[in-house]
């Protein structure tokens, strides 16, 4: 079936980190297995792809000089928020990542973004804080705390709409739900609370609501210009259904980076100029 709905792409900004000193030293998600090898040259090869096909779509792709001993680096999306040109960078549950928020903030002071806050509640970037045009979907549960929500309402400017995770394999919101563009999601029900899980379809009656095997190979941790949706390739039945609905699947192998809990979304933190 072809889909006759026209979906529009908007040029993006991107900050990407290289996954150089990528590594599964210890366990504060249920993926990760410090015992399981990983081949860092092919995560490289995975991210340097991404990159690759972000490009292609005419996005434009900056990087994150990485640090040693901060081995989920890669995964950008969780240092911060950023809206209008307003940064709110993380606060970090795991003691291990603490020191990715100072890098965020000094590349961010850098760069020129203005105001620059640190979040002062416990708050883990795009990992839970999902711009979807004029609100910010949040999720809570195992990472970002609820009282984090009120904060980055009040520095980003934007209504904050509250999502309870509820399955611990769906840690962050950007592994269960994915903002398609500014009026339309992907999501997996069963990872939300049931007061979540009908707000979110009051709010979204058009969701495209996908399947445990898509969810369960990180298909919801995609990347969306409001046509194009990089997801990782072996979520197949959710890139059909992308079809159907009038946008292009761009499919990618990340099977490195999912042995850390992270797939394309993760790796990619959008900056929003405007």
């Amino acid at each position: 079936m072809t889909s006759l709905l026209h979906r529009t792409a908007r040029r993006r900004r991107y900050l990407l980190c290289p996954p150089t000193h990528f590594a599964v030293r210890y366990a504060i998600n249920p993926w990760m297995d410090p015992g399981q090898p990983v081949d860092r040259a092919a995560a490289d090869r995975q991210w340097r792809r991404l990159c690759a096909v972000l490009r292609s779509l005419g996005h434009e792709v900056l990087t994150l000089d990485p640090l040693p001993g901060l081995p989920d680096m890669v995964f950008t999306a969780n240092g911060a928020t950023v809206v209008g040109g307003r940064v709110l960078v993380a606060r970090f549950k795991h003691a291990e990542r603490a020191g990715e928020a100072t890098a965020h903030r000094r590349w961010f002071d850098r760069a020129g973004f203005r105001p620059v806050h640190t979040a002062t509640r416990v708050n883990e970037g795009e990992g839970d804080l999902l711009v979807a045009g004029r609100r910010i979907l949040a999720g809570w549960g195992f990472r970002t705390t609820a009282p984090a929500h009120r904060e980055a309402q009040h520095l980003l400017g934007l209504p904050v709409v509250t999502l309870r995770l509820v399955d611990p394999r769906f840690y962050h919101l950007d592994t269960a739900l994915t903002v398609l563009s500014d009026d339309q999601i992907m999501y997996w029900p069963p990872a939300f609370a049931p007061t979540s899980r009908r707000l979110l379809a009051s709010l979204y009656p058009d969701a495209i609501r996908a399947g445990e095997t898509d969810a369960a190979v990180f298909g919801l941790n995609a990347v969306s210009d409001g046509r194009h949706v990089v997801l990782p390739r072996a979520a197949t039945g959710l890139a059909a259904q992308l079809h159907t609905h009038g946008y292009r699947p761009v499919p990618v192998e990340m099977p490195e980076l999912l042995k850390a809990g992270g797939g394309p979304k993760c790796c990619t933190l959008e900056l929003r100029d405007a």
